[in-house]
C-alpha cells in the first residue's frame, strides 16, 4: 500500500515538474520553437495538391486564385489530381519570392488556358551565364531547376499559350503535353540551362519551341514529339543563342499551308547570332505544300561593316547528322552559316531541293545518302537537287546523289570558291550530272557520274565558264 502511494507521488511530482517546465519555457525566446513549426508546415505543404486549395478541376470553375494562392505560399512541390483544371490568367510563378518550384502531375491532369499568355510563367533572376561562378547564391537557394512534368495544357484563347520562361536557371520539362496554343515553349530574355525531355508540342498555332530574342546557352530538345505547330517547330529568332542540342526528336509538319515561310527546325540570326548547334538522329519531314517549307533552315547574316570593315557575321558551329529528312521543298536550306558538317543524313522528297547552301563558308558535306526510292514511287514530282551557289572553302565527299529529275543538273555548283568535290556517287541525272557554272579554284574528281537508265541521256559532267578549276569525273 505505502509502495503504490509512493508511485503516485512520483507520478504527481513528475506532472507538476513537466508543467513548471512548460511555464518556464513560454517566458523564453520562442524564436526556434516557432522556426521548427514553419519547417513542419513547410514540408506538410510540399504534400499539398491543388485540391487542398479549394481548386475544383471539373473543368467549369476557375481555378486560378486558387491554384496561384498555392503557389504564393511557398508550397514547393505541387501535386495536380487526376482532372481539368481552368485558368483565365497565367499562373505567375516569381522564383525568388516563393522558392524552388515544381508543377507535377501523372498525365492524367490538365490546364485549360481560357485567357491571353501563357497558362504557366516562371520568372528568374539569373542574370550570369552557365558558369557557376556567376551564379549567385540566392539563385541557388530559390529558384535552382523549376520543374513541370506530367501536365497537358491545352489554349482555349486565340493568345494562350503554354509556358513561358525568363531569368531561370536550370529550367527543366519532362512528359508535357502541349496542344491549342499559339506557342508551346516561349523562351524569353534570359535563360540557362534548358532542359525540355519527352514532351508532347503538338497542333499549336505558333512556334513549338520558340527561342524569342533571347539570350540562352545550354539547351537540350530529346526525345520529344514536335509537329503540326503552324510558325515552325524548334525557331530561333534573334537573340544570343548557344549550345542548342536537338536529338532523338520526331518533328513533323510544323508550316501552315496558308502561313509564311518557316521550317521544321528555323534558326534565324537576322537579327542575332546562332552557334553551337548539333541536330542529330532526329526524323525531321512534312510539309511539301506550305509556301518554300524546309525540315532544317539556317539564315545567317552574311556580312556586316565593323570599324569601316568587312566583317562576317555568320551563324556557325553547326553539325547536321544522322537524321532522316524528307516531304519539304527543301530538306536542308543554310544561308549564310559558316562552320557546318552535313553528314550521315538520309534525305528524299525535297520537292525543290534535297541540299540548298547559299553564301556559306567552311562547309563539310560527308557521307549523306540522297535517293528516290520505290517504295515512294508516288513521290516522282520531287526533283530531289543539289545547289551550291556562292559558296567558298567546302568540301563534299562521299554523298551518294540518285535520280534528280526536272532539274539543270543533279548536283549545280554556281559562283563557287575553293570547293573540294571527290569519292561522290551521282547516278541517273539528267540532263547532266554534275554542272560547275562560273566557279574559281575548284576541284573535281574521283566521282562515279553516270546515266544508265535505257532512256538515259545524261551527260555527266558540263563547266560553263569560270577559271582555274580542275573537273573531271
Amino acid at each position: 500500500m505505502k509502495g503504490s502511494l509512493h508511485s503516485r507521488w512520483l507520478a504527481a511530482a513528475l506532472v507538476a515538474l513537466v508543467a513548471v517546465a512548460f511555464l518556464l519555457a513560454q517566458d523564453r525566446d520562442d524564436a526556434p520553437a516557432r522556426q521548427l513549426s514553419a519547417v513542419v508546415a513547410k514540408k506538410r505543404a510540399s504534400f499539398l495538391n491543388v485540391l487542398d486549395a479549394q481548386a475544383r478541376g471539373d473543368g467549369q470553375a476557375d481555378d486560378t486564385a486558387a491554384i496561384q494562392a498555392l503557389i504564393d505560399a511557398g508550397a514547393g512541390s505541387i501535386r495536380f489530381p487526376p482532372g481539368t483544371y481552368r485558368l483565365t490568367r497565367p499562373l505567375e510563378i516569381d522564383l525568388d519570392r516563393v522558392g524552388p518550384v515544381s508543377l507535377v502531375a501523372e498525365g492524367t491532369a490538365r490546364l485549360v488556358m481560357a485567357g491571353p499568355g501563357p497558362a504557366i510563367r516562371l520568372r528568374g533572376t539569373h542574370g550570369g551565364t552557365a558558369d557557376p561562378g556567376t551564379v549567385q547564391p540566392r539563385v541557388w537557394e530559390r529558384q535552382r531547376m523549376p520543374v513541370v512534368e506530367g501536365l497537358a495544357i491545352v489554349g482555349a484563347h486565340p493568345e494562350a499559350d503554354g509556358i513561358q520562361a525568363a531569368g531561370t536557371m536550370q529550367l527543366t520539362l519532362r512528359g508535357v503535353h502541349i496542344r491549342q496554343c499559339r506557342h508551346g515553349v516561349h523562351l524569353v530574355e534570359r535563360n540557362r540551362n534548358v532542359l525540355i525531355d519527352g514532351c508532347h508540342i503538338y497542333e499549336n498555332r505558333g512556334c513549338g519551341v520558340f527561342y524569342d530574342q533571347v539570350n540562352l546557352h545550354q539547351s537540350n530538345i530529346t526525345g520529344c514529339h514536335i509537329s503540326y505547330c503552324g510558325g515552325g517547330g524548334i525557331v530561333v529568332r534573334g537573340g544570343e543563342v548557344r549550345n542548342i542540342h536537338i536529338s532523338g526528336c520526331d518533328i513533323e509538319g510544323n508550316m501552315a499551308a496558308d502561313g509564311p515561310p518557316t521550317a521544321n527546325i528555323l534558326l534565324d540570326c537576322g537579327e542575332g547570332s546562332v552557334a553551337e548547334v548539333a541536330i542529330t538522329g532526329c526524323t525531321i519531314q512534312h510539309t511539301r505544300n506550305a509556301p518554300d517549307s524546309a525540315n532544317i533552315r539556317i539564315l545567317g547574316r552574311g556580312y556586316m561593316l565593323r570599324r569601316g570593315e568587312r566583317m562576317e557575321f555568320q551563324c556557325g558551329h553547326v553539325t547536321i547528322g544522322d537524321n532522316v529528312l524528307s516531304d519539304v521543298q527543301t530538306n536542308i536550306h543554310l544561308a549564310g552559316a559558316r562552320g557546318v558538317t552535313i553528314t550521315g543524313n538520309t534525305l528524299w522528297q525535297g520537292y525543290a531541293y534535297n541540299l540548298l547552301l547559299e553564301d556559306c563558308q567552311q562547309v563539310v558535306i560527308g557521307p549523306n545518302m540522297l535517293e528516290r526510292n520505290p517504295l515512294y514511287s508516288y513521290t516522282d514530282e520531287a526533283r530531289n537537287g543539289v545547289l551550291l551557289r556562292r559558296c567558298r572553302d567546302t568540301t563534299i565527299s562521299g554523298l551518294h546523289l540518285h535520280h534528280v529529275l526536272q532539274s539543270e543538273a543533279g548536283m549545280v555548283l554556281e559562283g563557287c570558291q575553293r570547293l573540294h568535290l571527290s569519292g561522290c556517287t551521282i547516278l541517273d541525272c539528267a540532263p547532266v550530272g554534275l554542272l560547275v557554272r562560273d566557279c574559281q579554284n575548284v576541284r573535281c574528281h574521283g566521282n562515279v557520274i553516270r546515266d544508265d537508265r535505257p532512256q538515259g541521256r545524261g551527260v555527266p559532267v558540263q563547266v560553263l565558264g569560270g577559271m582555274d578549276n580542275e573537273v573531271g569525273p
